[in-house]
């Protein structure tokens, strides 16, 4: 085997490794929280990835809650949606905002 080759080999090896490093930090990048979200503003995609204990379902009804009720002023309105309660919101309380809803041109 000439040393051409086990050179060649190496960097295979290398930039095989490189690449399953590559796609484990992807795969685990959803996993990290991005901060605080606002529940004013935040879509139900984002709800349901970034709080704990609301699901695709739950975050979808904060939507809708908010569309027919106007903003959430704090955790004891978005403690009123169906599904949601005082314990999840309690859950995520550190990861909440409720600021102004985004303007509509």
């Amino acid at each position: 085997m000439g040393a051409a080759r086990v050179g060649k080999e190496s960097r295979n090896m290398l930039v095989k490794g490189l690449k399953a490093a590559l796609v484990a930090a992807m795969l685990c990048a959803p996993c990290a929280h991005a901060g605080p979200v606002d529940v004013n503003t935040a879509d139900a995609s984002t709800l349901a990835r970034e709080l704990d204990g609301i699901g695709l379902s739950k975050a979808q009804a904060i939507v809708e809650y908010r569309k027919e009720h106007g903003p959430f002023k704090g955790p004891e309105d978005l403690a009123r949606v169906k599904g949601v309660g005082d314990k999840t919101v309690e859950r995520n309380r550190a990861n909440l905002r409720f600021g102004a809803p985004a303007k509509k041109d």
